[in-house]
């Protein structure tokens, strides 16, 4: 893909995911139910999360492609590491992993993850924003472009220490509200939680590998 077209793609991917969290984080406050907006607001949500990780990624990936536009290689060279670097270990995992867990545990049972409740206050638009649109961008970014996947075990502590990050974040509103961030982990003993984490970051880490084995089938070997 030309350059001055991918910078194009990657500034409006860059504009639809700043929107879609400007829209999620301006809902009025008024219309939040209570029991789904408690302490930490939208951002001990992983959906929110991942909208502001995706919203920086295409925003280093717009600036990556701008540089090499204007012939600045050397600036170019760092901001494409760091565009892939979060491409590998973040930005395609955390999506894939928000739009296929939320999906199926909402065909499960949707009060788990997405109470009836939000219905009435987040357009069915956004949801699918959120929740649904995430993936093909991220299989679209996929074909545009080559990405260079870090040494698998500085990929994979990376993606571990984010995790472990988030995962210490909802339990420490736990610990502050007596409510779970979402009601699926009232389900669980002490110990099932634990291996419920576990089992999540085991399937993160797949997700990781696919997005490895995808741009390696498509672009070859990336050394």
């Amino acid at each position: 893909m030309e350059i001055s077209t991918l910078a194009t793609y990657h500034c409006l991917a860059f504009v639809w995911y700043f929107f879609v969290a400007y829209s999620i984080t301006h809902i009025r406050t008024e219309e939040r139910p209570s029991e789904v907006f408690l302490y930490g607001g939208q951002w001990k949500y992983l959906t929110v999360l991942n909208l502001v990780l995706q919203a920086v990624f295409y925003g280093v990936s717009f600036l990556a492609d701008v540089l090499r536009l204007i012939k600045k290689l050397r600036c170019a060279k760092c901001v494409i590491s760091s565009r892939d670097l979060l491409f590998s270990v973040l930005a395609f995992p955390v999506s894939t992993f928000v739009c296929i867990s939320f999906w199926t545990l909402y065909t499960y049972n949707r009060e788990l993850v997405y109470p009836k409740s939000l219905d009435g206050v987040i357009p069915l638009w956004l949801n699918h924003a959120m929740h649904t649109a995430v993936l093909p961008f991220a299989l679209l970014e996929i074909l545009a472009l080559p990405h260079r996947y870090p040494a698998k075990k500085k990929g994979l502590i990376l993606l571990g220490f984010v995790a472990f990050l988030y995962i210490s974040w909802v339990l420490w509103i736990y610990s502050v509200t007596g409510e779970w961030v979402y009601p699926l982990f009232a389900l669980f003993s002490p110990s099932g939680l634990a291996a419920f984490f576990a089992g999540s970051l085991g399937v993160i880490i797949s997700f990781y590998n696919f997005g490895e084995f995808l741009n390696r089938m498509i672009w070859g070997q990336s050394e």
